[in-house]
């Protein structure tokens, strides 16, 4: 560019549009699509659309506001009555202490005990989610 009299360093103009189209059928269409099935890739997004992948990105990111996380993992998800069981268990025994003191932590066995059964875990990649920015993170219990 320097042989054809160009001496500006500056960056000039480019040419041509540097934005993309996005349809707003397009944007309720993805939000559609991901609110049915939060574990939809991008790459699954554009295909059955019929889109770009970067344009399904910039729907997804920039006008959505979705972004993957990946789900905690919490030792267990207890229901109310589950907790409820739990308290009156540990009051039954706490009187049962008071009643009879040492006698009764004598008489208490303990043992480990170790299940193994078949399980294989989803990857990674399978449990990651769509969230938007406001909602909640996912959890998943561990087995």
């Amino acid at each position: 560019m320097f042989k054809n009299g160009v001496t500006s360093v500056a960056n000039s103009p480019c040419q041509g549009p540097a934005f993309m189209a996005v349809k707003e059928d397009d944007i309720a269409a993805v939000e559609n699509m991901i609110r049915g099935n939060r574990c939809v890739t991008v790459k699954e997004v554009a295909s059955l659309l019929d889109i770009s992948v970067g344009s399904a990105h910039h729907i997804i990111h920039d006008e959505l506001k979705f972004r993957k996380v990946f789900a905690r993992w919490v030792p267990k998800r207890l229901t109310p009555e589950m907790k409820e069981r739990r308290v009156d268990v540990c009051q039954e025994l706490l009187c049962r202490y008071e009643a009879d003191g040492e006698a009764f932590l004598q008489r208490i066995v303990t043992g480990d005990e170790s299940w193994i059964h078949f399980y294989e875990p989803e990857r990674k990649q399978q449990s990651m989610d769509w969230c938007h920015t406001s909602s909640p993170k996912p959890k998943k219990v561990w087995v």
